[in-house]
């Protein structure tokens, strides 16, 4: 199934005004360079940058076991009725499978799929090229759709609502609106902030559904399928080994294979067995709970250098020389998914956990200050 990469502009300023395009001035390429036409023949399949590793049907899908029913229910049904599926919209942390699903939907649907981001959608006349070169039945997914613009945003409700386009012909006294009618599409939408999802935009989504982290034997599963496709011999307890260092993510667990490859090749090992992997895992830094080398500095500043004290992120930040955005999004979630930290009021708290696994001892000062801490947590 191909899968189209859409180039925009996104320095181009919108010229449009709130529900309607100007399209002249929209969909004109004249002054645009010529790389970023929308070329068909230079259009990328998935097969050119990860061959054969996302799954392209449902039963092939590892994980999401309630997303996979309703989701064989839904299109299913759209297949018997010969009519597109309902718009999807899929939530939750990077790297749990939102791009495969999409890419699943259209298999499942026997359409052509195009793909784009929110940030990439500048103007609404980016918008109306796309949804204007669909055919029947095919499926547009636009990632990150929280950054959609709101001028793009209220181009795109009449869109999926009652497939039609507001376009504005010609300038000034002359000017006319005309609607459009567009192809029957389904919009698969991806998001990891499903809180600013504007409420209009999430109600027009027939199914809204969060993906939940993956189980280690669920990933275990996954490391296996891929080290068939990647070539890779291995055996099931190194596969079990990548797969809980892996912070319930495929994605982590797929680039971790690669890196134990990459260790057990250059010790001239054909097949990765359990203690080249530990070996492999230990060298990159990932520990026995899946912390790299920036988790267990945060810990240790927590620990060590402010002995056990709530700190706030701001100054976390400072300390380890990270951004506060980047400590928030990318390493405090799984942190306190596994008790290491806590999120009080008065700022962020290593736990008795966190002193362990650095093989630290909570010294008495600390094992109070904690203890005050807990317990205001609770009553609040």
């Amino acid at each position: 199934m191909a899968r189209k990469e859409l180039i925009v502009d996104e320095t181009a300023s919108s010229n449009s005004s709130i529900g309607s395009i100007d399209l002249a001035s929209s969909l004109d390429n004249s002054d645009r360079p010529e790389s970023t036409y929308l070329d068909p023949r230079r259009l990328r399949t998935d097969e050119s940058f990860e061959p054969g590793l996302r799954p392209k049907f449902l039963e092939d899908f590892i994980g999401q076991g309630e997303l996979k029913e309703h989701l064989k229910i839904v299109l299913g049904a759209a297949r018997k009725r010969e009519e597109p599926s309902d718009h999807i919209l899929f939530a939750g942390p990077p790297g749990l499978g939102k791009t495969s699903l999409a890419g699943i939907i259209a298999h499942e649907m026997g359409s052509e799929i195009t793909v784009t981001s929110g940030p990439s959608l500048a103007r609404p006349g980016d918008l109306a090229a796309i949804l204007s070169d669909l055919n029947n039945g095919d499926v547009i997914f636009i990632d990150e759709i929280h950054r959609l613009s709101k001028v793009v945003e209220e181009v795109l409700y009449p869109a999926i609502e009652d497939y039609k386009i507001d376009i504005v012909l010609g300038k000034g006294p002359a000017a006319k609106s005309v609607r459009l009618d567009l192809p029957r599409f389904t919009l698969v939408g991806a998001t990891t902030r499903t809180g600013m999802i504007t409420g209009p935009l999430r109600d027009r989504f027939g199914i809204v559904a969060r993906l939940d982290y993956y189980s280690p034997q669920e990933l275990e599963q996954i490391v296996v399928r891929a080290s068939t496709i990647y070539g890779i011999e291995i055996d099931q307890p190194a596969a079990g080994e990548i797969a809980r260092r892996s912070r319930g993510t495929p994605r982590i667990s797929n680039r971790l294979l690669r890196r134990v490859r990459d260790f057990a090749q250059m010790n001239g090992e054909n097949v990765v067995n359990l203690e080249m992997a530990k070996q492999g895992l230990e060298l990159f830094g990932i520990d026995h709970l899946g912390l790299d080398k920036l988790d267990r500095t945060i810990l240790e500043t927590l620990c060590v250098n402010f002995s056990g004290r709530p700190v706030g992120v701001s100054t976390l930040a400072i300390s380890i020389g990270e951004e506060p955005e980047t400590i928030e999004d990318a390493y405090e979630p799984y942190l306190v998914r596994q008790g290491l930290i806590q999120r009080t009021p008065r700022g962020r708290v290593a736990t008795r956990r966190a002193f362990q696994h650095l093989s630290l001892s909570v010294d008495t000062l600390s094992d109070s200050i904690m203890d005050k801490q807990l317990t205001l947590e609770s009553i609040i």
